[in-house]
């Protein structure tokens, strides 16, 4: 039984890494300037929307799921052929409407898919499961390297959704945001009145930078640093004391929106790489997808791992 692994462009994992285990994407579109980018993580694509500075408009994007039936046309000739069955994990419902279209798309291609295989002569049925992550970005990433080990295990499909939807509660989510007003102008343009605008505007004013820390996609303020670099180390600081005091799983998501030589200079992230080198965790360190990078900004990072409940600062 052949399975395949599904994630939502919204979800950030290095490009090697999904190649390597054959995780396929479920591509978003973005429109900025009058043009459209399908954001199915191919590294030119994403090469191409840093290098023209795109990025800097991205308040001013519209971001799209893609139709149910686009979604459908997707998997009846991509996923029903190649796989037995097919785990789908998407962005949180809440800001995406991307499980709503998946879920819907599924129910489409379980009423065709045994025909689709029939024709091309495979046999056995064919099913499928589409899962809320809850999670956003690097969260999802680290969602689904967990999966992976799952379905190296054999389990049930149910068996698989529960441990996933459990594991999904336990998992925590570093966002340093470089520009408040970035994120204001984003929430503005979506309906998403959670930014204010006092708090870009103090943010602008008194160069604050905040670290928004919880569970899932739901964050807090729990830091506030006077520059980028300042919440930044407070994140790397954050994640080794997590993995000095033991992590559910050894594995740490980092994904940020900026090139390749900003990543590997910011502050901090030596620490992180020995840290994870001296405690047997793997770091899957990526540079954000244009979709996520368009909804964090310019410049952010995001960060996530799996612990038992804790504080930030503990």
């Amino acid at each position: 039984m052949k399975v395949g692994l599904i994630v939502d462009s919204a979800c950030d994992l290095p490009h090697e890494f999904i190649r390597k285990h054959g995780i396929f994407i479920l591509p978003l579109t973005a429109k900025i300037d009058n043009r459209t980018f399908v954001d199915d993580h191919d590294p030119a694509t994403t090469q191409d929307f840093y290098d023209q500075g795109l990025l800097d408009k991205g308040h001013q994007a519209e971001t799209e799921a893609f139709s149910a039936e686009q979604i459908r046309d997707l998997f009846l000739q991509k996923i029903v052929p190649n796989y037995d069955v097919a785990i789908c994990e998407t962005v949180d419902r809440s800001r995406s409407k991307i499980y709503e279209n998946a879920t819907e798309a599924m129910n489409m291609v379980m009423a065709q898919a045994n025909t689709v295989r029939a024709q091309a002569g495979i046999e056995g049925n064919f099913t499928m499961r589409v899962i809320d992550s809850k999670q956003l970005f690097a969260g999802q990433g680290l969602l689904a390297a967990y999966t992976l080990g799952l379905l190296e295990k054999g389990l049930s499909k149910n068996a698989l959704r529960h441990q996933v939807e459990t594991f999904s509660q336990k998992l925590w989510i570093c966002v340093v945001p470089r520009d408040l007003h970035y994120i204001r102008e984003r929430a503005r343009r979506r309906g998403d009145k959670s930014v204010s605008g006092v708090a870009a505007f103090l943010g602008k004013a008194l160069n604050i930078t905040p670290v928004i820390w919880g569970r899932g996609s739901v964050g807090k303020p729990a830091a506030k640093t006077r520059s980028m670099d300042a919440a930044v180390e407070k994140v790397m600081d954050y994640a080794v004391r997590r993995i000095q005091a033991g992590l559910l799983t050894p594995t740490v998501s980092l994904s940020c929106g900026m090139n390749w030589d900003e990543i590997e200079a910011l502050p901090g992230l030596d620490r992180l790489k020995q840290a994870c080198a001296d405690n047997g965790v793997e770091l899957l360190l990526s540079r954000m997808g244009i979709t996520s990078s368009i909804y964090i900004g310019p410049g952010s990072i995001c960060l996530s791992l799996a612990a038992e409940d804790h504080e930030f600062e503990d």
